[in-house]
């Protein structure tokens, strides 16, 4: 029976063991990027990313572990430069459990050592901004950084908070196991940014290039290295890690950012918000409510965009797309046409220039050749999407809601699609003002921004984005 203290190292500062050619530091490294977010350590001199979404900024003997998505909320609604997390660890047993192997890595007992009820406070903070993580970076000490950091930020650009996590000292190899028994048991997609992780069963991976023996049990998580053919007939008790044979240890690959697949995005359950009767009835007032008070505003500009098309491109002069709404039931998304009418005939021959990385086409409007001028004014101007009101009024959209998108996109992602059906597609919405159109994201950036709305539509959230969407429109904010 092998456990999770298999094959842990004498010293960590020494030789550190690797699974799939990664030691235990790149691991933690590989899982925050799997979320985007790249580990910004001072005397760590690796390149700082633009890829990354955000920087962790931690001292350069930190490993830590904690829940971001609270706190990326919040970094979204207020938008400092920089988010200095208190983290709170508290451990209530007194003792720890270390297990105990032989020389083979076969357990012999688990030994129980007590260090009495403490509690461990630890600094780490989180940043948009590529700059301020080469000044963290940069920094001489700890302390250093943080003075330099307070110095250059002002009050109002920063902000504070505590949530609870877990923090590991890398210098103790006890620390740096228990690290990984819990890492494995957060962790449930390692092959979004390690290239050797194949699944071989629920919550077990192993080396792409062993062939593990099918008389092996997994009970429970486990990560298995390269080279471990000596498992025929065993139980593997997770959560555990196998280390990589020394002479089979393969050489860690790199991490390209831009690859990086969003797994967890396709692979977990969303949780759709169970709505009640009152905040439906409620929205749906409030999206009349709001397309009535609109409509005094935006009918006196119907006739001036209505006449530049006919004058340049003649009929149509209204587009109508079918779309999805609420539970999969179509309907025509109404448009003023902004391409010309043979668009459809040419876009195959732009297949080329696609500039999105989904199942969607775009092409820059200065440089889509489909698009007449008066279709660029009205796109630059945020006008072509005026018509949609009436679709609100008709209950077939809300004002705010996931983008309203065809049968034929919806199917790429099953978890995606039911919960963006669940609620009505809106003329605004989170992906609208907060993607970044980066190279290879704009379609990950979609299903992200879509899933965060259904899981947490609020009150609060339609009126920023209503906000953000009005800025954007007047060229206050991107």
């Amino acid at each position: 029976m092998i456990t999770a203290g298999s094959a842990a190292p004498p010293s960590v500062t020494a030789q550190m063991p690797t699974v799939w050619g990664l030691d235990p530091v790149q691991l933690h490294h590989r899982f925050w990027a799997a979320r985007g977010v790249q580990v910004v350590r001072q005397g760590e001199r690796s390149a700082i990313v633009q890829q990354a979404e955000l920087f962790l900024l931690t001292n350069a003997d930190f490993l830590t572990i904690f829940k971001i998505g609270r706190l990326v909320h919040q970094l979204s609604w207020l938008s400092p430069d920089l988010m200095l997390i208190r983290l709170h660890e508290s451990r209530d047993h007194g003792y720890r459990e270390h297990v105990v192997t032989d020389r083979h890595g076969e357990f012999v007992r688990f030994n129980r050592i007590y260090v009495g009820s403490e509690a461990r406070l630890a600094r780490v903070a989180l940043t948009p901004s590529r700059r301020i993580a080469e000044i963290w970076q940069a920094a001489k000490s700890p302390r250093a950084g943080w003075r330099e950091l307070r110095r250059r930020i002002p009050t109002g650009r920063r902000t504070t908070v505590s949530v609870d996590g877990n923090v590991y000292d890398q210098n103790a190899p006890q620390e740096v196991m228990q690290c990984m028994r819990d890492l494995i048991q957060v962790w449930r997609t390692p092959d979004a940014t390690i290239s050797r992780a194949r699944r071989i069963g629920p919550g077990v991976w192993g080396d792409n290039q062993t062939d593990m023996d099918p008389t092996v049990q997994f009970i429970g998580p486990a990560w298995v290295g390269a080279g471990r053919r000596e498992l025929s007939e065993n139980n593997v008790i997770g959560p555990t890690v196998l280390w990589d044979d020394p002479e089979h240890r393969p050489e860690s690959d790199s991490l390209e950012w831009l690859e990086i697949e969003p797994s967890p995005v396709f692979e977990r359950s969303v949780k759709v918000q169970q709505t009640s009767q009152l905040r439906r009835v409620s929205k749906r007032i409030f999206d009349i409510i709001f397309a009535m008070m609109i409509m005094p505003l935006i009918l006196p500009l119907f006739p001036i965009i209505m006449l530049a098309i006919w004058i340049e491109d003649g009929r149509p002069i209204f587009y109508g797309h079918r779309r999805e709404t609420l539970g999969g039931r179509e309907f025509d998304c109404i448009k003023f046409r902004s391409m010309r009418n043979d668009a459809d005939k040419i876009k195959a021959a732009l297949a080329t220039q696609n500039q999105a990385d989904g199942p969607q086409f775009f092409i820059d409007p200065e440089d889509d050749p489909r698009l007449t001028r008066t279709g660029k004014l009205i796109r630059k101007l945020n006008l072509d999407e005026l018509p949609q009101f009436f679709n609100v009024l008709t209950g077939d959209m809300s004002i705010v809601g996931p983008r309203p998108s065809p049968r034929a996109e919806n199917q790429c992602c099953p978890p995606w699609r039911e919960a963006r059906l669940s609620v009505r597609p809106g003329i605004t919405g989170l992906w609208q003002v907060m993607r970044t159109r980066q190279v290879g994201m704009d379609f990950q950036e979609w299903i992200k921004y879509d899933i965060e709305y259904v899981e947490n539509a609020s009150w609060r959230m339609d009126l920023y984005i209503i906000i953000k969407t009005i800025l954007i429109i007047l060229k206050l904010s991107k």
